[in-house]
């Protein structure tokens, strides 16, 4: 089992919250959910986005308010017209990037059908990945939360690991849970690293669900690894349309479609309860508000 893991929102530039999000797929499902993505890409815009955009998608891109006003305008296009009309716009914009212009000659038209083909396209990709069984985790984090001391986990990596091995747990004993991150710069993946090395070898509960996740995480180009664009979506989506309720975070809800077909993937599951009298029930979204463990909380209290 993958375990593919991004982030959304931790600059605290324009999202409301932060989000860490994982989504779960099994080896054996993967490589057809890669091609059926792909495939998608392909159907709605007549090429894959890195050979018309010299990038992958992101979440960020495709899903920005100015996308949903653009497809919202009220202009007609036949069914059949739409992929040829994106297309076009997807080359206009790389020959003026490629031409150092900052705006392109795509026209009122194919900039309508681009943009709609991108909203189709991603729920065309959550509906594949509901239907090769991935799995979703993820913490919403407000912006304010207090962090742990450095070197430790923070809490919301340590909720979604907790899900992780109560999924894995429902699986054969053979089963063990990879861990795939996007590519960080060297300082910041080392660092991570040896937070993961001192939660999963030098805690209890750590050592415990290394029994069914291996503690070493692998880093990719999130620009090559279909996982981690799903992971994308989902942090960006929740950090803006999932967010603290009551707060006054300008959720977005223009994105409340894609929140419900990622709510329908998150983990249902349960863990026993430390007194042995039945059991927790886990979801895998979970809203976060404080991110420190207990041993921060009390040092903090003491100091207090």
């Amino acid at each position: 089992m993958l375990l593919f893991i991004d982030e959304s929102g931790h600059d605290h530039k324009d999202m409301p919250c932060e989000a860490l999000a994982g989504v779960a797929v099994s080896e054996q499902n993967l490589w057809n959910l890669v091609r059926a993505v792909r495939a998608a890409e392909k159907d709605r815009f007549g090429d894959y986005f890195r050979n018309l955009r010299d990038e992958e998608p992101k979440a960020k891109k495709l899903l920005k308010r100015k996308r949903f006003r653009m497809a919202g305008r009220p202009i007609e296009i036949p069914a059949e017209k739409v992929q040829s009309l994106a297309h076009a716009a997807l080359l206009k914009g790389k020959a003026a990037r490629e031409a150092g212009r900052t705006t392109s000659d795509a026209t009122e038209l194919e900039l309508v059908a681009y943009s709609r083909a991108v909203l189709d396209f991603v729920h065309e990709v959550l509906n594949i990945a509901a239907q090769h069984g991935a799995t979703v985790f993820a913490a919403v984090v407000d912006r304010n939360a207090p962090r742990p001391e450095p070197g430790l986990l923070r809490k919301d990596y340590v909720y979604l690991f907790e899900r992780y091995f109560y999924h894995l747990e429902t699986l054969p004993p053979s089963e063990r849970g990879l861990v795939v991150f996007d590519e960080l710069d060297k300082a910041q993946s080392h660092i991570l690293i040896q937070q993961m090395a001192a939660y999963f070898l030098g805690t209890e509960t750590g050592r415990f669900r290394s029994s069914r996740i291996v503690p070493e995480p692998f880093f990719v180009h999130s620009e090559l690894t279909t996982g981690i664009f799903l992971a994308d979506l989902v942090a960006y989506v929740l950090g803006w349309a999932w967010c603290l309720r009551g707060r006054g975070e300008p959720c977005r809800n223009d994105l409340q479609p894609y929140v419900r077909k990622i709510l329908n993937m998150q983990f249902h599951g349960e863990k026993p309860r430390q007194d042995g009298e039945g059991v927790w029930h886990l979801r895998g979204i979970v809203s976060i508000d404080d991110l420190r463990g207990k041993f921060d909380r009390d040092e903090d209290e003491a100091g207090a």
